[in-house]
Protein backbone atom coordinates (compact mmCIF):
# COMPACT_ATOMS: atom_id res chain seq x y z
CA UNK A 1 0.00 0.00 0.00
CA UNK A 2 0.97 3.44 -0.94
CA UNK A 3 -0.41 7.17 0.57
CA UNK A 4 -0.86 9.92 -2.23
CA UNK A 5 -0.85 13.32 -0.32
CA UNK A 6 -0.86 17.05 -1.84
CA UNK A 7 1.90 19.19 -0.98
CA UNK A 8 1.07 22.33 0.70
CA UNK A 9 2.11 26.14 -0.26
CA UNK A 10 3.14 26.69 3.13
CA UNK A 11 7.07 24.88 3.81
CA UNK A 12 9.47 25.25 6.40
CA UNK A 13 12.54 26.90 5.85
CA UNK A 14 16.43 25.31 6.05
CA UNK A 15 17.06 21.81 6.69
CA UNK A 16 20.07 20.04 7.53
CA UNK A 17 20.63 17.68 4.37
CA UNK A 18 22.71 17.53 1.87
CA UNK A 19 21.63 19.47 -1.35
CA UNK A 20 18.85 17.62 -3.80
CA UNK A 21 19.89 14.75 -5.50
CA UNK A 22 16.74 14.00 -7.65
CA UNK A 23 18.51 10.38 -8.64
CA UNK A 24 17.57 9.56 -5.33
CA UNK A 25 14.11 10.41 -4.76
CA UNK A 26 11.36 7.84 -4.83
CA UNK A 27 10.01 7.02 -8.33
CA UNK A 28 13.38 7.02 -10.16
CA UNK A 29 11.64 6.70 -13.68
CA UNK A 30 10.12 10.28 -13.48
CA UNK A 31 14.21 11.49 -13.27
CA UNK A 32 14.56 13.09 -16.67
CA UNK A 33 10.91 15.19 -15.71
CA UNK A 34 12.71 16.39 -12.66
CA UNK A 35 15.52 17.62 -14.32
CA UNK A 36 13.60 19.41 -16.89
CA UNK A 37 11.76 20.97 -14.45
CA UNK A 38 14.44 21.84 -12.07
CA UNK A 39 16.04 23.63 -14.70
CA UNK A 40 13.34 25.83 -15.93
CA UNK A 41 12.63 26.93 -12.44
CA UNK A 42 16.00 27.78 -11.45
CA UNK A 43 16.27 29.38 -15.32
CA UNK A 44 13.53 31.50 -14.40
CA UNK A 45 14.66 32.73 -11.03
CA UNK A 46 17.66 34.29 -12.74
CA UNK A 47 14.92 37.16 -13.12
CA UNK A 48 13.28 38.00 -10.15
CA UNK A 49 11.13 40.33 -11.45
CA UNK A 50 9.60 37.92 -14.20
CA UNK A 51 10.05 34.61 -11.83
CA UNK A 52 7.66 36.81 -9.43
CA UNK A 53 5.17 37.45 -12.26
CA UNK A 54 4.99 33.58 -13.76
CA UNK A 55 4.57 32.37 -10.34
CA UNK A 56 2.24 35.37 -8.90
CA UNK A 57 4.47 36.25 -5.91
CA UNK A 58 3.70 39.56 -4.71
CA UNK A 59 6.92 41.69 -3.27
CA UNK A 60 6.54 39.87 0.28
CA UNK A 61 7.24 36.89 -1.29
CA UNK A 62 10.19 37.47 -3.50
CA UNK A 63 11.73 35.26 -0.95
CA UNK A 64 10.55 32.21 -2.71
CA UNK A 65 11.87 33.16 -5.89
CA UNK A 66 15.40 32.85 -3.91
CA UNK A 67 14.42 29.79 -2.76
CA UNK A 68 14.22 28.52 -6.55
CA UNK A 69 17.32 29.62 -7.49
CA UNK A 70 18.96 27.51 -5.06
CA UNK A 71 17.07 25.14 -5.55
CA UNK A 72 20.45 22.90 -6.24
CA UNK A 73 22.70 23.89 -3.77
CA UNK A 74 20.13 24.75 -0.76
CA UNK A 75 20.34 22.36 2.22
CA UNK A 76 17.28 19.80 2.20
CA UNK A 77 15.07 18.29 4.64
CA UNK A 78 12.72 15.39 4.46
CA UNK A 79 9.88 15.90 2.95
CA UNK A 80 7.11 15.17 5.11
CA UNK A 81 9.09 17.48 7.65
CA UNK A 82 9.30 20.55 4.87
CA UNK A 83 5.80 20.93 4.12
CA UNK A 84 3.55 22.79 6.88
CA UNK A 85 -0.08 23.78 6.56
CA UNK A 86 -3.06 21.85 8.23
CA UNK A 87 -2.50 18.51 7.23
CA UNK A 88 0.99 18.59 8.24
CA UNK A 89 0.06 20.09 11.53
CA UNK A 90 -2.33 17.28 12.03
CA UNK A 91 0.02 14.75 10.50
CA UNK A 92 2.91 16.47 12.92
CA UNK A 93 5.81 13.97 11.43
CA UNK A 94 8.69 15.56 13.58
CA UNK A 95 6.96 14.32 17.00
CA UNK A 96 6.34 10.82 15.20
CA UNK A 97 9.08 7.92 16.85
CA UNK A 98 12.05 6.50 14.48
CA UNK A 99 9.39 3.64 14.08
CA UNK A 100 6.87 5.45 12.83
CA UNK A 101 8.85 7.63 10.32
CA UNK A 102 10.02 4.44 9.02
CA UNK A 103 6.59 3.34 7.84
CA UNK A 104 6.19 7.31 6.55
CA UNK A 105 9.11 6.55 4.61
CA UNK A 106 8.31 3.08 3.22
CA UNK A 107 4.13 3.97 2.70
CA UNK A 108 3.82 7.28 1.86
CA UNK A 109 4.51 9.44 -1.61
CA UNK A 110 3.97 13.48 -1.28
CA UNK A 111 3.15 14.92 -4.99
CA UNK A 112 5.15 18.00 -5.20
CA UNK A 113 4.88 19.64 -8.24
CA UNK A 114 8.86 20.25 -9.61
CA UNK A 115 9.30 16.58 -8.19
CA UNK A 116 6.59 14.93 -8.76
CA UNK A 117 5.75 12.49 -5.90
CA UNK A 118 8.37 11.94 -3.57
CA UNK A 119 9.01 9.86 -0.69
CA UNK A 120 8.00 11.29 2.84
CA UNK A 121 11.81 10.68 3.80
CA UNK A 122 13.42 12.12 0.78
CA UNK A 123 15.09 15.32 0.91
CA UNK A 124 13.86 18.16 -0.46
CA UNK A 125 14.74 21.88 -0.28
CA UNK A 126 12.50 24.79 0.38
CA UNK A 127 10.60 25.99 -3.28
CA UNK A 128 7.89 27.51 -4.63
CA UNK A 129 5.30 26.65 -7.82
CA UNK A 130 2.02 25.42 -7.49
CA UNK A 131 0.23 22.91 -9.72
CA UNK A 132 -1.20 25.73 -12.05
CA UNK A 133 1.95 27.76 -13.35
CA UNK A 134 3.31 27.47 -16.39
CA UNK A 135 6.74 27.53 -16.65
CA UNK A 136 8.72 28.97 -19.52
CA UNK A 137 10.06 26.55 -21.96
CA UNK A 138 7.84 23.54 -20.22
CA UNK A 139 4.31 22.27 -21.20
CA UNK A 140 1.64 23.30 -18.89
CA UNK A 141 2.54 20.96 -15.57
CA UNK A 142 -0.27 18.83 -16.39
CA UNK A 143 1.13 17.86 -19.65
CA UNK A 144 4.43 17.82 -18.26
CA UNK A 145 3.78 14.84 -15.44
CA UNK A 146 0.41 12.72 -16.15
CA UNK A 147 1.57 9.97 -18.29
CA UNK A 148 5.09 9.87 -16.70
CA UNK A 149 3.75 9.84 -13.50
CA UNK A 150 0.82 7.54 -14.07
CA UNK A 151 2.79 5.09 -15.33
CA UNK A 152 5.48 5.50 -12.24
CA UNK A 153 2.90 5.03 -9.97
CA UNK A 154 1.32 1.31 -11.56
CA UNK A 155 3.76 -0.94 -10.24
CA UNK A 156 2.12 -0.41 -7.17
CA UNK A 157 -0.79 -2.78 -5.73
CA UNK A 158 -2.83 -0.23 -3.92
CA UNK A 159 -3.16 3.42 -3.82
CA UNK A 160 -4.61 5.59 -1.50
CA UNK A 161 -5.32 8.52 -2.37
CA UNK A 162 -5.57 11.87 -0.05
CA UNK A 163 -4.28 14.39 -2.87
CA UNK A 164 -6.56 17.36 -4.11
CA UNK A 165 -7.96 17.41 -7.63
CA UNK A 166 -5.02 19.82 -9.10
CA UNK A 167 -2.94 16.59 -7.90
CA UNK A 168 -4.70 14.17 -9.04
CA UNK A 169 -4.53 15.84 -12.54
CA UNK A 170 -0.84 15.62 -12.40
CA UNK A 171 -0.74 12.06 -11.99
CA UNK A 172 -3.60 10.15 -12.33
CA UNK A 173 -3.65 6.59 -11.02
CA UNK A 174 -3.82 3.92 -13.62
CA UNK A 175 -6.45 1.64 -14.19
CA UNK A 176 -4.93 -1.24 -13.40
CA UNK A 177 -4.03 -0.45 -9.84
CA UNK A 178 -6.44 -0.85 -7.16
CA UNK A 179 -6.73 2.45 -5.80
CA UNK A 180 -9.10 4.14 -3.34
CA UNK A 181 -9.59 8.12 -3.75
CA UNK A 182 -10.82 9.59 -0.48
CA UNK A 183 -13.22 12.23 -0.28
CA UNK A 184 -13.93 13.47 3.80
CA UNK A 185 -17.37 14.21 4.96
CA UNK A 186 -19.57 14.87 7.55
CA UNK A 187 -21.96 12.42 8.71
CA UNK A 188 -24.63 14.52 7.22
CA UNK A 189 -22.71 13.98 3.60
CA UNK A 190 -21.40 17.78 3.89
CA UNK A 191 -18.03 18.21 2.19
CA UNK A 192 -15.29 20.16 4.27
CA UNK A 193 -12.46 21.86 3.13
CA UNK A 194 -9.88 23.17 6.22
CA UNK A 195 -11.23 20.00 8.24
CA UNK A 196 -10.46 17.99 4.98
CA UNK A 197 -7.04 18.31 5.29
CA UNK A 198 -6.77 17.74 9.48
CA UNK A 199 -8.61 14.53 9.10
CA UNK A 200 -6.49 13.54 6.49
CA UNK A 201 -3.38 14.28 8.78
CA UNK A 202 -4.89 12.23 11.31
CA UNK A 203 -5.32 9.66 9.46
CA UNK A 204 -2.25 9.13 8.28
CA UNK A 205 -0.85 9.49 11.39
CA UNK A 206 -2.69 6.94 13.16
CA UNK A 207 -1.54 4.64 10.29
CA UNK A 208 2.14 5.89 11.09
CA UNK A 209 1.56 4.76 14.83
CA UNK A 210 -0.36 1.58 14.32
CA UNK A 211 0.86 0.56 11.10
CA UNK A 212 -1.92 -2.44 9.58
CA UNK A 213 0.00 -5.26 8.44
CA UNK A 214 -2.61 -5.62 5.50
CA UNK A 215 -2.06 -3.68 3.00
CA UNK A 216 -4.73 -4.67 1.04
CA UNK A 217 -8.45 -2.61 0.40
CA UNK A 218 -10.05 -5.02 2.79
CA UNK A 219 -7.65 -5.29 5.38
CA UNK A 220 -7.64 -1.63 5.43
CA UNK A 221 -11.18 -0.80 5.98
CA UNK A 222 -10.93 -3.37 8.79
CA UNK A 223 -8.25 -1.72 10.08
CA UNK A 224 -10.11 1.77 10.34
CA UNK A 225 -13.34 -0.16 12.05
CA UNK A 226 -10.97 -1.28 14.31
CA UNK A 227 -9.54 1.79 15.22
CA UNK A 228 -12.99 3.71 15.21
CA UNK A 229 -12.43 5.52 11.84
CA UNK A 230 -15.19 5.71 9.87
CA UNK A 231 -13.75 5.25 6.19
CA UNK A 232 -16.32 3.30 3.70
CA UNK A 233 -16.92 2.71 0.25
CA UNK A 234 -19.44 4.61 -1.40
CA UNK A 235 -21.15 3.43 -4.78
CA UNK A 236 -18.97 5.36 -6.64
CA UNK A 237 -16.43 3.35 -8.38
CA UNK A 238 -12.93 3.89 -6.86
CA UNK A 239 -14.42 6.42 -3.92
CA UNK A 240 -14.22 6.11 -0.25
CA UNK A 241 -15.52 8.89 2.31
CA UNK A 242 -13.87 9.73 5.30
CA UNK A 243 -16.78 10.91 7.46
CA UNK A 244 -15.95 13.35 10.48
CA UNK A 245 -17.91 14.83 13.16
CA UNK A 246 -20.52 17.74 11.96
Amino acid sequence: MKILLPPSETKRAGGTGAPLELAALALPALGAHREQLAAALVALSADTAEAQRVLKLSDRQAGDVEHNRMLRTAPTMPAVDRYTGVLYDALDAPSLDRTARRWLGEHVLIHSAPFGPVGALDGIPAYRLAAGTALPGIPPLRRHWAEATAQALAEHDFLLDLRSEAYVALGPVPDSVRSAYVRVVTSTGRALNHFNKKAKGELVRMLATTRPRSRTPEGLLAWADRNGIRLRKTQEAGVWELVVAD
